[in-house]
């Protein structure tokens, strides 16, 4: 028997139903504001392209459909670079006819070699910068293929046409998603700021009780990436949107940056804790004792207090550390305890430190004047596969060889035209796992877009006259194929059939109504699409594969060499963002709760953990050099780490278990030099995460088989 009454159950499921139902209207309602401005954009931009008398109207409609957002500063950031892939796309269009004007074949190799070139670009980039690659190859084959069957002379007049008509598209659509009941991206920003502030807090005071299993620290660290990557993301669009945004653009970095590292630095002190505290050792309940003061500074909700408040909190207790800690360092006695307590001790410190710097970076966010910022070299640096990239340019070369070579063999009319479409969908799905299952959706959508676009010109415009009518006419199919796209599961489908109807339409002035030319069209354009996901099926792209997640995984070990070697300056923020990157890839194509997702948030922490402490040993290193002996010692274990993330195996985590040991007793024998008890937490730090039979490197500590290799090693 239930002990709630039924009339609060009654108004309970009358809460749920009303706001369920708030939630869909609201959800129908911005669906059909995305209609609304881009039905507006479309057919303001033809009415424009005719008044101004461009040649075909059709492209600068077309070019709405294609930036077409719910977010105003996605629509400006989309329209900005394919601004710079038409540039672009223009110029090589005119060099590539400039050098063979009368000469197919090699025209058709360097086209096909410049589209490849493109496809491949746009999977080293995320967000739009990827889509002017992409704009680039097809910019450069919709001016160039019209013309150089029949009038290689005309490309300049073609590249003016339509450079102008893309132009006038982008401009159309810039203003009218801007102006006309705007969603502004920057509102989706703030939220992501004060999302990424709110939990990381509220997880440091949880965290605060003690002991948190590896499960839990290891869905912090997942969500640390997507919040990272997330942020960077709608940084690089909103700074088109808004130009407060732009002005704090650096400050929204910083932020970032600080947030990687105080999570980092988070994950590192819990690890090392947790392990304290599964050996019993009196260090960890010191540790514990250390760490309470932050969680008093930490007790008050940090939506309910200041940032700078908060951060001269955590301030004074920062600067109460080393008092409290020279006290539990008496009551612990032994030297071993004492070593691990001073390890412990450097990670809070640092924790702190950076804790402080992060909650000022938010209070930055907040004020009214931009401040000013001492780094204004802050940069997020991805982690790309050019592997893959060479893939994308083996099967866009190869589809367009092949239908250039078809087109030319049989003189075909329209064979440029289906050059055309394969040159677009090859671009835009380089980057996207499953091309082949979603170009067959597509190609379903573009299919009954055609079939739409015959009744539309052939049985109702053919009864129009005027522009108004016109819209009339097109108006009620066009609204179909934008309401479909809008949607997540029908969103391909929407976008082959508007992307269909609009382009077969070829609305122009006067409107053409020739059946033999549309039926022609037709056929081209879906042969295009066609061609683009049989080489989809035959090469599917690298994203999403298990080889590729391998070539990332192994990237994604080998960033403890660029720790171990790469330049010191910036070394870790490029550390973190290329980390924070990477296992962003990977995990956005891996089975949530699988073995390959265990494997790589376990090898993340890892990475993570041993490449900060060999940054910062490094960067000591640098400021106090030590004995010569000594340093050669440090410098054979570094090596001897950076080799094992390389190639993991159980007789490279021996060799460097014996060269971080070797380094250990050598530092802890001239521990009264300078910069020596530095550099022997550093070591201690890295030796604990290597022996710690709860993490990634139980696999290669604990006995198995000879000659049988752990299993984490193939993920």
């Amino acid at each position: 028997m239930s002990a709630v009454p039924s009339q609060v159950s009654a108004a309970a499921g009358d809460g749920r139903w009303y706001h369920g139902l708030r939630g869909f209207l609201k959800g129908e309602a911005d669906t059909w504001l995305f209609v609304l401005r881009t039905a507006l954009s479309l057919f303001l931009t033809g009415w424009l392209a005719m008044r101004m008398q461009l040649p075909q109207p059709g492209t600068a409609m077309l070019t709405t459909v294609i930036v077409m957002h719910r977010q105003s500063g996605m629509v400006l950031a989309k329209g900005f670079y394919r601004v710079l892939g038409t540039l672009v796309g223009a110029l090589a269009a005119l060099l590539i006819v400039a050098l063979f004007p009368q000469q197919s074949a090699p025209f058709l190799l360097v086209m096909a070699l410049w589209i490849g070139a493109c496809a491949a670009g746009a999977t080293l980039y995320r967000n739009f910068k990827s889509y002017a690659f992409v704009l680039a190859g097809y910019t450069a084959a919709i001016i160039a293929l019209p013309v150089i069957a029949t009038h290689p002379g005309h490309v300049f007049d073609s590249a003016v046409a339509r450079i102008s008509e893309v132009m006038l598209g982008l401009a159309v659509s810039a203003v009218i998603s801007d102006t006309v009941l705007p969603v502004r991206l920057r509102d989706t920003l703030r939220s992501a700021v004060r999302a990424q502030y709110a939990n990381f807090l509220e997880f440091v005071r949880e965290a605060l009780q003690g002991q948190l299993p590896r499960e839990r620290m290891e869905q912090v660290h997942l969500r640390a990436v997507r919040d990272a990557v997330a942020l960077e993301d709608l940084r690089s669009s909103v700074i088109f949107e808004d130009p407060e945004a732009r002005a704090r653009s650096v400050h929204l970095l910083q932020f970032n940056q600080r947030f990687m590292a105080v999570s980092t630095s988070f994950q590192s002190l819990h690890h090392l804790i947790n392990r304290l505290l599964r050996q019993g050792t009196p260090a960890a309940q010191a540790l514990l004792a250390l760490y309470q003061p932050l969680g008093v500074a930490l007790q008050i909700n940090p939506q309910d207090m200041p940032p700078e408040q908060l951060a001269n909190d955590i301030r004074q207790v920062q600067k109460n550390l080393a008092v409290h800690a020279a006290r539990l360092r008496e009551e612990l006695g032994d030297p071993a305890q004492i070593e691990d307590f001073d390890v412990g001790m450097d990670l809070l410190r640092r924790f702190t430190h950076e804790l402080e710097d992060y909650i000022r970076a938010r209070g930055h966010l907040l004020h009214r004047v931009v401040p000013a910022v001492a780094d204004l070299r802050v940069r997020f640096v991805r982690g790309n596969d050019h592997a893959g990239a060479l893939l994308t340019l083996i099967r866009t070369t190869a589809t367009m060889l092949l239908l250039g070579t078809f087109w030319v063999a049989t003189g075909w009319p329209m064979g440029a035209n289906a050059m055309l479409l394969a040159t677009i969908f090859s671009g835009l799905f380089a980057t996207t796992p499953n091309a082949a299952q979603l170009t067959s959706k597509l190609l379903g959508g573009y299919l009954v877009g055609l079939l739409a676009g015959y009744v539309c010109e052939f049985w109702v415009l053919t009864r129009m006259d005027g522009y108004a009518f016109l819209v009339a006419g097109i108006l009620p199919f066009l609204i179909a194929g934008l309401y479909l796209a809008s949607r997540p599961k029908s969103g391909a489908f929407g976008l082959g059939y508007t992307m269909a109807l609009v382009s077969i339409l070829a609305i122009g002035n006067p409107m053409p109504f020739n059946p033999q030319l549309f039926f022609n069209d037709a056929l081209a354009q879906a042969a295009g699409l066609a061609a683009a996901g049989v080489s989809f099926l035959l090469l599917p792209p690298a994203v999403g594969s298990g080889w590729l997640r391998r070539r990332q995984m192994a990237a994604l070990r080998g960033q403890v060499r660029l720790a171990a070697q790469g330049p010191l300056p910036g070394l870790r923020h490029r550390f973190e963002s290329t980390n924070s990157d990477l296992v962003h890839q990977i995990v956005a194509h891996t089975v949530p709760g699988s073995d390959a997702s265990r494997s790589l948030l376990a090898w993340a922490l890892a990475v993570n953990e041993t490449g900060r402490a060999l940054i910062h040993l490094r960067h000591d290193l640098a400021k106090e050099p030590l004995p010569v002996s000594l340093q050669h010692l440090v410098q054979s274990a570094v090596v001897a780490l950076a080799s094992f993330f390389a190639a993991p195996s159980r007789a490279a985590w021996r060799q460097t278990d014996e060269q971080l040991q070797r380094a250990i007793d050598a530092a802890r024998a001239q521990a009264t030099a300078p910069g020596v008890k530095k550099v022997l937490r550093h070591l201690r730090l890295v030796r604990l995460a290597m022996v710690d039979d709860h993490s990634v490197m139980a696999a290669y500590i604990t006995p198995v088989e000879p000659n049988q290799e752990p299993a984490s090693h193939a993920h």
